[in-house]
């Protein structure tokens, strides 16, 4: 049915509207029938308009009104008034005004939804999925993707007031598989070749470097086949930056002004810069995590110094292969039960520690089962190390130095929740970590991997060490961490194809897989490539911190399960046989 365009939205009308005649449309919110009086709350995305249809002002409008319900789509005509005294909501931004309607035409009638479109509501979150479309008109989640919208253009104008270029780069390009997993596409014109969807534009982004484009940026799709949790879908959204003639100070810079901006016009936060600076080795020996929460202190203590000479043989064999002795103070939890720290001791345990050693923190000294073990100059120092007070509870964990490091860290967390640390509407911290090692051990492979990507360089006084002993190099790569969650990682990049050359060797990658899967870089680097570096931002992810959720899911408009399944349209799905044959595919 024909309906009249809208004059204003159902969050616009105030008192300054009275005596206006107005056009609304959208959804019924609510429908309240009040001694022959029917109250409507219309909702669109700006807001909620309470509209009147009274029979003694207009009796078709009024009939008519009997049929609407929840979510039927309607367009309403009337007069705007005061809301009569003792009924104003000052909730509402409308709240002091309603609309008397004299016409009304339905425009759509709807089904009962399989639950309210209210923001706090209890749903199984595949039910929301499933009904996308339904969820999406919650307050909240409009909300969610109009913040992600004004994030955007945030970047966009920061990005270009500062001399950058925007520019796209493929969706379809070469798989090279040292990384997670690619997402392969079929190529039905090349029988039996393949193109990846792209983990990142990385390659792309320093061949225009070379290409004298010394300040690109792009918000940009980008595809893992990978495990999903909370903050992980297999396509997410990235903000990359890459950046010529430039070293580590200048990539943080241009990163902490788009962060200061960004806190002030979402946050209304002035960020204090320069941000903090940690070391990978420092993070988790203080954090147990290269992404550490510091909105709250617990810092984690080494013991290595005071049980250096130990008769306690757990520690003797830990120390004498180069292991950690870590250790966490719980302020004030002296009085744990037995069955309390059984439950963290099982919690540790379920991440693969050996065990976890708790010792009370009396009058008269320390006590636990382990205390006889330990020196009366090892007990003293031990107290005296971490500050330990009567009526504390210490926590000690020892193995392989990042593995029991790890573990602490994740208790750390645990006694951070247990203990309500993180309070509601704590100030947001942000750090750098830098320092990160270059490489990373695989036992399994038997063989090294690039902890961030093969094209990071390493620090040049470390160099050597790639040929000696790859384990003990440093890379120039930067981590940026918001309230315990890594929102953005980059690196200064190998320009020299020499120096590519030898990263490969350490990662057992040969001339010829490298000339394969690389070549094309390894080429452009042979005509002049500038120094540089850059940085790519978890767009989901920062904008998730940003709202305040817990999950990507939340502030993405249509994400896929944790299973990687789509409910809504029920992708992936089959495909025909023909189309098979097309991309010379069989199913076996």
């Amino acid at each position: 049915m024909k309906f009249k365009r809208r004059t204003h939205t159902c969050g616009e009308l105030r008192e300054k509207n009275i005596g206006e005649r107005v056009v609304l449309n959208g959804w019924v919110d609510t429908r309240r029938d009040l001694g022959g009086v029917i109250f409507i709350d219309l909702r669109d995305r700006y807001g909620i308009t309470q509209v009147v249809f009274e029979p003694a002002f207009d009796k078709e409008a009024h009939e008519l009104a009997k049929k609407l319900r929840s979510e039927f789509v309607v367009s309403v005509e009337g007069e705007v008034r005061h809301r009569p005294e003792d009924t104003e909501n000052p909730n509402l931004p409308t709240g002091m005004v309603d609309v008397k309607v004299d016409k009304l035409i339905i425009l759509n009638e709807a089904k009962t939804p399989p639950f309210q479109i209210k923001d706090e509501i209890d749903v199984n979150e595949d039910l929301r999925l499933k009904y996308r479309y339904l969820d999406l008109r919650r307050s909240r989640m409009q909300k969610n993707l109009l913040l992600r919208h004004r994030v955007y253009q945030i970047v966009r104008e920061y990005f270009d007031r500062n001399n950058f270029i925007e520019i796209e780069t493929p969706m379809l390009m070469k798989s090279t598989p040292e990384g997670a997993r690619d997402f392969l596409v079929p190529s039905r014109v090349h029988k039996g070749k393949f193109y990846a969807l792209p983990q990142s534009p990385q390659t792309y982004k320093q061949i225009l470097m070379v290409s004298g484009y010394d300040r690109y940026f792009q918000i940009t799709k980008c595809f893992r086949d990978e495990d999903l949790r909370a903050d992980r879908q297999p396509e997410f959204t990235q903000i990359d930056v890459e950046m010529s003639f430039v070293d580590v100070e200048d990539i943080f810079e241009v990163v902490e002004g788009l962060m200061k901006q960004l806190f002030e016009e979402v946050w209304n936060i002035e960020l204090k810069t320069p941000i903090p600076r940690l070391s990978f080795d420092d993070a988790m020996e203080k954090y147990g995590s290269d992404k550490p929460d510091l909105r709250f202190g617990l810092e984690m203590v080494t013991l290595n110094e005071i049980f250096d000479n130990s008769e306690f043989r757990v520690f003797r064999d830990i120390l004498a292969n180069k292991g950690i002795i870590t250790s966490l103070l719980a302020k004030g939890c002296g009085d744990y039960t037995r069955n309390q720290l059984d439950v963290l001791t099982d919690f540790v345990k379920k991440l693969g520690a050996g065990g976890l050693i708790w010792m009370r923190v009396k009058e008269d000294g320390l006590e636990a089962p382990v205390a006889k073990f330990f020196s009366d100059s090892e007990k003293e120092n031990l107290v005296k190390k971490i500050n330990a007070e009567p009526g504390d509870l210490l926590f000690i964990i020892s193995g392989p130095r990042l593995k029991a490091l790890s573990i602490m860290g994740s208790l750390r967390l645990e006694m951070a929740r247990r203990l309500d640390l993180i309070k509601e509407g704590a100030s947001p911290k942000l750090l750098w970590v830098t320092d990160f090692p270059l490489l990373e051990w695989d036992e399994e492979a038997g063989r090294f991997y690039a902890m961030h990507h093969p094209f990071t360089s390493p620090k040049l006084e470390d160099v050597d060490f790639l040929d000696s002993d790859p384990s003990k190099v440093r890379a120039r790569a930067y981590d940026l961490v918001l309230n315990g969650n890594e929102i953005a990682g980059g690196s200064i990049r190998i320009h020299t194809a020499e120096l590519q050359s030898k990263m490969f060797k350490a990662l057992g990658i040969s001339k010829e897989e490298a000339e394969e899967k690389f070549g094309f870089l390894m080429n452009a680097f042979k005509f002049g490539a500038p120094p540089h570096g850059g940085i790519a931002f978890g767009f989901d992810r920062m904008v998730m911190l940003f709202a305040g959720e817990k999950s990507i899911r939340d502030v993405m408009a249509f994400p896929k399960t944790t299973s990687g399944l789509s409910l809504m349209d029920n992708s992936p799905s089959d495909v025909s046989e023909e189309q098979l044959r097309e991309l010379h595919i069989k199913i076996r």
